[in-house]
């Protein structure tokens, strides 16, 4: 047997660990050999591969990022170094060419939309969910995600500091894209008064009237927004769009867009801090280091069952596999009865 692997869409804590998973499970229980595909699909498309061997993934759990590179553009249905042309034939054929049995592809939305397709046209392919959003269809939690909360959660403790120390409004801007999943659960852990989230467009007027009463007692606000938050009657705020990409569209700068709206608003000093990148990097936590090593366990289990055209989730407390066609395209986003909002309204966080 013969099996590839690829890291596509963005990087996140995990990714070594589930191709540490994949590679020892397949070669120890059943003799497989195993390509490391580079760069994502661009490996298949641009003929760049590598063997993985025990020796290659044995020390790798706790690294960071991805051994074999990433890529958040290449689609073979839309190929930007060609300027959009479909060459999904031709990576089809390098994919044979290679021998590959299966591919696991490890991704978020864009690299399981690019999976399903490739799976119609014939190549088995087991899907892994990734993403620091927390927002793939199907699974209650993909890999990345507790790492990135945990950055936001460490970031917020230490702007409070400064916002009780200067009795200013701090605000935290967080990634997420369109679902609110980490400003929601950093929000809370990091004791946040505000928590905006996409799925709730926010009142200014409100916030400011609530900073407002924040100035006397206790004399601080520590905001928490997801990069898709947007007021009420307003729109998104986009930072740049990327010709060629699979999702053009970069959102940033809603944190940056308050502070400036709330400062003539209040006498408190207003200051802002984009989270950014920091969210995606570094060493994945413990929670992301085993359920990662689950999930490519179970995608090696797919594998050898030779059940194709999967993806791996976590469904309450246990790994399953859903059909790649019922989550491509589709995002999961925050329910607005979800129990952690009810909560938070619960304890007084100003929800927007």
């Amino acid at each position: 047997m013969h099996v590839g692997i690829l890291t596509g869409g963005g990087d996140c804590p995990g990714l070594n660990a589930v191709i540490r998973a994949v590679t020892l499970a397949l070669i120890n229980e059943c003799g497989a050999r195993v390509t490391g595909i580079e760069r994502g699909f661009l490996g298949l498309v641009a003929r760049q591969v590598r063997p993985l061997d025990s020796a290659a993934v044995i020390d790798i759990l706790a690294q960071g990022g991805t051994i074999l590179g990433t890529h958040n553009r290449c689609d073979p249905f839309h190929y930007f170094g060609e300027g959009g042309a479909d060459v999904s034939a031709r990576t089809l054929a390098y994919a044979r060419e290679l021998g590959l049995d299966a591919l696991v592809a490890i991704g978020g939305d864009g690299t399981m939309a690019i999976a399903e397709r490739l799976s119609r046209l014939g190549l088995p392919v087991v899907g892994v969910p990734k993403t620091i959003d927390n927002d793939l269809y199907l699974t209650d939690r993909s890999f990345g995600f507790d790492s990135a909360v945990a950055v936001v959660c460490e970031s917020l403790d230490r702007l409070a500091t400064t916002a009780r120390s200067h009795g200013r409004v701090m605000i935290a801007e967080t990634m997420g894209r369109y679902a609110g999943w980490i400003a929601l659960e950093a929000g809370i852990a990091g004791a946040a008064d505000v928590i905006l989230i996409p799925e709730l467009p926010y009142r200014l007027d409100a916030l400011a009237a609530l900073c407002l009463r924040r100035q006397s007692s206790p004399g601080h606000t520590l905001i928490c927004i997801a990069e898709g938050a947007h007021a009420a009657g307003g729109d998104l705020v986009v930072s740049r769009t990327v010709a060629g990409s699979p999702d053009p569209i970069r959102l940033g700068g809603v944190g940056a867009l308050l502070a400036q709206q709330l400062q003539p608003l209040l006498d408190s000093e207003v200051r802002c801090t984009l989270l950014g990148h920091v969210q995606r990097g570094g060493q994945p936590t413990a929670f992301d280091r085993v359920l990662a090593t689950q999930f490519g366990w179970a995608a090696a289990q797919r594998v050898k069952a030779g059940q194709f055209g999967r993806m791996v989730a976590l469904q309450g407390a246990d790994i399953v596999d859903v059909a790649l066609a019922d989550v491509a395209g589709r995002n999961r986003l925050v329910p607005p009865d979800h129990a952690l909002l009810q909560a938070a309204r619960s304890l007084g966080i100003f929800l927007g």
